[in-house]
């Protein structure tokens, strides 16, 4: 697994600390993350590519996973069924990883896992939840990372398959399922359980860039089982095993985490995408054909991507509604909506500044940049709109909303993205 932006936070054995993730509040959209295997990269969905305050430490807009110097994974060993006051007992080896399964007060079930030498281990967690954990803070060891993370087992040799499991290792190597957590015996005398608010993820239905076409969204258990959806996210029963679907990761994998969202993205996949250096070279043909307001006749120019969140006087404005693309201007307010009607067409709606989507990891291929979503205005090219327009991602409890990958905002309108239509030059 090749790597970008600095590994320290990931590398040595073992994991202690999941990967930070910017925290939401719990229930919306973004931001999320995109995962790359062979480059495995993090990046936020909805920084479109640089982080508020910067990269620093663990959390950072881009942060890519190496293959291990020495293999870190983990596998399930024994099995111990002990009463509560010697389940602290049981955890103080600190060398050995665990799962508790807390079954009442007075039972628990302890399953020791062993090292695994074919495979790599990583885990992924929302900083919001565990932003103290492994810190030095106060929070305990049965902290509430477990609910928030998961585990991604990368098999050393090729194919290199990717598998995915709910929860994440504190940093004395245990995860804790409470009594509120679902949790079940298997048919083999094994346990299993779901994280309280669950690990969610969806498969596309075809090839990701070829026929991007949204999957079922499933609940992963902790030892990787595939489950049909509860009826609310944290409700106690469990949905139906969905035997004939897995936890392998593929490229369009969506992984949610209650607050953050992660795309998983395959060397094949990656190929199709642009450079940074395409995207600039796509922002540099767009400002060469000099692209005018149909109104105020000046020149339209797309920022450079490191001033891509400053708006200047030449920032192209569009109107989301019919997506002619203009010049700033004050005219056509309509007080009692607060939106604005077009000079071209006279339909009324939302005017923003456009801007180009700079994470090219969220592309679906290297086309030029000719639609906007709506109504944030970021530019991508159409099959990146069309495919992420039809793409729900879960928000609250048991809602679905589709969502602009480049900075979380729900998309409104027909389609939820619209052509641009630009003025050239009178000359």
């Amino acid at each position: 697994v090749v790597v970008t932006g600095d590994p320290s936070a990931l590398t040595g054995s073992p994991p202690t600390d999941p990967v930070m993730l910017p925290g939401l509040n719990e229930g919306s959209v973004g931001p999320g993350v995109v995962l790359h295997i062979k480059s495995l990269v993090l990046i936020p969905l909805s920084h479109n590519g640089s982080l508020a305050n910067g990269d620093k430490g663990r959390r950072r807009s881009r942060l890519a996973l190496y293959k291990r110097p020495k293999a870190n994974g983990v596998k399930p060993d024994v099995i111990h069924n002990v009463s509560t006051p010697l389940v602290s007992k049981a955890l103080s080896n600190k060398s050995q990883h665990s799962i508790s399964y807390t079954l009442s007060r007075s039972h628990s079930v302890i399953v020791e896992y062993t090292h695994d030498i074919n495979t790599d281990m990583f885990q992924v967690g929302s900083s919001i939840r565990t932003r103290t954990h492994g810190g030095g803070g106060g929070q305990s060891a049965q902290s509430t990372i477990s609910r928030y993370a998961c585990r991604i087992m990368c098999e050393r040799s090729a194919p290199y398959t990717a598998r995915i499991y709910a929860a994440g290792f504190d940093s004395s190597k245990n995860i804790f399922l409470g009594e509120r957590a679902a949790k079940w015996r298997t048919s083999d005398g094994l346990m299993d359980g779901l994280t309280t608010n669950g690990v969610l993820v969806m498969h596309p239905a075809g090839e990701f860039v070829s026929e991007p076409a949204p999957g079922v969204w499933r609940e992963i258990s902790v030892c990787g089982n595939v489950f049909a959806l509860r009826e609310t996210r944290s409700a106690q029963q469990r949905g139906k095993l969905v035997e004939n679907e897995s936890n392998t990761l593929q490229d369009g994998s969506l992984i949610d985490l209650c607050g953050a969202t992660l795309l998983w993205r395959t060397p094949a996949g990656l190929r199709h995408i642009p450079t940074l250096k395409q995207l600039e070279s796509l922002r540099q043909e767009l400002n060469a054909a000099r692209p005018q307001c149909p109104v105020g006749f000046n020149t339209l120019a797309f920022p450079s991507l490191a001033q891509r969140e400053i708006v200047d006087k030449k920032q192209p404005w569009v109107y989301v509604n019919c997506g002619h693309v203009h010049g700033y201007h004050n005219w056509g307010y309509r007080k009692e909506k607060g939106e604005r009607e077009c000079p071209m067409c006279r339909r009324v709606g939302p005017y923003v500044p456009l801007w180009l989507g700079c994470e090219g990891g969220l592309y679906l291929d290297a086309g030029p940049p000719t639609h906007a979503f709506c109504p944030c205005g970021h530019v991508c090219s159409e099959k990146t709109v069309v495919g992420w327009s039809q793409i729900p991602l879960p928000h609250g409890t048991h809602a679905f909303h589709a969502a602009c990958p480049f900075c979380g905002t729900w998309l409104t309108g027909e389609q939820g993205y619209v052509k641009l239509i630009f003025q050239g030059p009178v000359d």
